[in-house]
């Protein structure tokens, strides 16, 4: 079974299209085999989705991006700031970069990275976004967290959905020991977002 954190998925390209609304808007989203959740949305990017504080002008970062809902909700919300969206998976980025423009976004791009690498030292953002990659392992995941922190403004804030099995209450302790406030700021069906401020 290929993972859809590979950086080029070799399962045959089979593109498919849906739409879908998030936080009031309806967006179109073209995806493909090899990439994360290709069906429908999954449970947890709509939770975050719907409960991130974007506000106008802020300067956004989505990392593991996959096909972009995440991304492209959060560029809606903010027409006068930016969003960089980042992905390990080609293909999962080609998708995103598609559906910024099927969707008419502009303020938003998505780029191959594998986690932070791609951005440049001193970058910094308002608000760093994931629904982080499980199946990578708990080592990739608690990086994330760790990383993160390196490129918030002071004062921004890491928001990051998981799922109670999948290692919410450890991810919630990570959170502690690297930020200075974290809450659970939504649960349901499982999963949690946490909201994580830098200082």
């Amino acid at each position: 079974m290929e993972h859809y954190f590979t950086n080029q998925p070799e399962s045959d390209s089979k593109e498919q299209a849906f739409t879908f609304t998030l936080r009031g808007r309806e967006f179109k989203f073209k995806t493909d085999s090899g990439v994360f959740s290709k069906n429908r949305i999954d449970f947890g990017s709509v939770l975050l989705i719907e409960s991130m504080d974007i506000r106008d002008g802020m300067d956004v970062l989505d990392v593991g991006c996959g096909y972009g809902p995440i991304g492209l909700s959060a560029a809606s919300l903010t027409p006068h700031g930016s969003v960089k969206m980042l992905d390990i998976n080609e293909r999962a980025v080609k998708l995103a970069n598609d559906n910024l423009k099927l969707n008419g976004i502009t303020n938003a791009c998505a780029m191959v990275s594998d986690r932070f690498a791609a951005l440049k030292e001193g970058e910094t953002f308002d608000v760093i976004l994931t629904n982080p990659p499980i199946r990578a392992g708990k080592q990739v995941v608690h990086g994330i967290f760790e990383e993160a922190n390196r490129f918030l403004k002071s004062g921004g804030a890491l928001w990051v959905v998981i799922q109670k099995k999948q290692g919410a209450p450890s991810a919630f302790a990570k959170l502690t020991e690297e930020y200075s406030s974290v809450e659970e700021v939504a649960k349901k069906k499982g999963y949690s977002v946490f909201k994580a401020i830098k200082e």
